[in-house]
């Protein structure tokens, strides 16, 4: 089987969809190990792409004034047992540009894998950048992500990221954001991750509203069961008149799982203002048992209550 086979059904895996990759009018980046396998462009869109010895270091610019139509599609993935994948993304959007990218990390034999994403990300003035990650690691917890980014978001920029790692073991997962919001910018960012077994969840997540009239928004729903871990740190800091954050995190237990959640709000104008919730609590074991009366056994009971959680 060739890399690029082996690749692309991993990629479907993750949820991708192979053919898509095919399209003329669709921006796109395949990377295997260190090894770049494709790399497309479309007009608006620049991609530049190095080899490294542990993995690949990619550049995404948007240019000016260029809305890309389609999504842009990225897959990163480590196909044999064991192995590393380091990842050094810079993606900038040149002013009043958007782009959506969609990428999917696929590691499904892993045994002994570590995957590094090291991003910086520059949102241009008036520019959008949507980003939806999608994981998926394989069924024996052998692995070790470690998601960073540092991003700068410009005067009426907006950035939403969705990641997304509910199929699956998810083995240690360690992801490390810090966002800076300039003026009238927006920031959503939404977590969702189901571990099992003995995996290990830590996010900390950090808005820097320093801005006028900033807004920030963090979201996890995080589940655990087995003697899974879990740990989220959600911090928001309103620096400017005007600024307007929330922290969200709900953390569903069950078995020998632990969890916890430590939210963090500060303010230093008097005119912004942040505000949190935070919750930890076990399944409704009255949803179970409604589930159970149609003729699911607990498992899948279960498993049903989650799937609508984590949707």
């Amino acid at each position: 089987m060739s890399d690029y086979v082996a690749i692309l059904k991993a990629y479907e895996l993750s949820g991708g969809n192979p053919r898509t990759l095919q399209f003329p009018d669709v921006g796109s980046l395949v990377v295997k190990e260190n090894k770049v396998l494709s790399s497309h462009e479309v007009e608006g869109l620049i991609l530049a792409n190095k080899e490294t010895s542990n993995g690949v270091k990619a550049k995404l610019l948007v240019k000016k004034n260029y809305q890309i139509k389609n999504p842009v599609h990225l897959c990163f993935g480590v196909i044999p047992e064991e192995g590393i994948q380091e990842i050094i993304m810079n993606i900038i959007l040149e002013d009043n540009s958007s782009v959506e990218l969609l990428a999917h990390c696929t590691f499904p034999n892993a045994v002994k894998v570590k995957h590094i994403m090291g991003a910086k990300i520059k949102i241009g003035r008036g520019s959008s950048l949507k980003y939806s990650e999608v994981h998926y690691h394989g069924l024996k917890g052998g692995i070790e992500v470690i998601p960073k980014a540092e991003v700068d978001i410009a005067p009426q920029g907006k950035f939403y990221n969705n990641f997304t790692l509910t199929q699956g073991r998810v083995g240690k997962l360690n992801i490390d954001y810090n966002i800076r919001v300039g003026k009238e910018g927006v920031v959503e960012l939404i977590t969702k991750v189901y571990g099992k077994e003995e995996d290990e969840i830590k996010i900390k997540e950090s808005v820097f509203l320093n801005g006028e009239d900033a807004k920030g928004l963090t979201k996890s729903r995080i589940v655990v069961i087995d003697k899974a871990k879990s740990e989220v740190i959600g911090e928001t800091y309103g620096n400017a008149p005007g600024a307007r954050g929330h922290v969200d995190c709900v953390e569903i237990i069950e078995g020998e799982a632990k969890a916890e959640a430590i939210p963090k709000v500060s303010v230093s104008d008097a005119q912004a203002k942040v505000t949190h919730e935070a919750a930890i609590g076990r399944i409704d074991k009255k949803q179970i048992e409604t589930l159970m009366a149609r003729g699911l056994d607990e498992t899948k009971a279960i498993d049903v209550v989650i799937g609508g959680m984590l949707k």
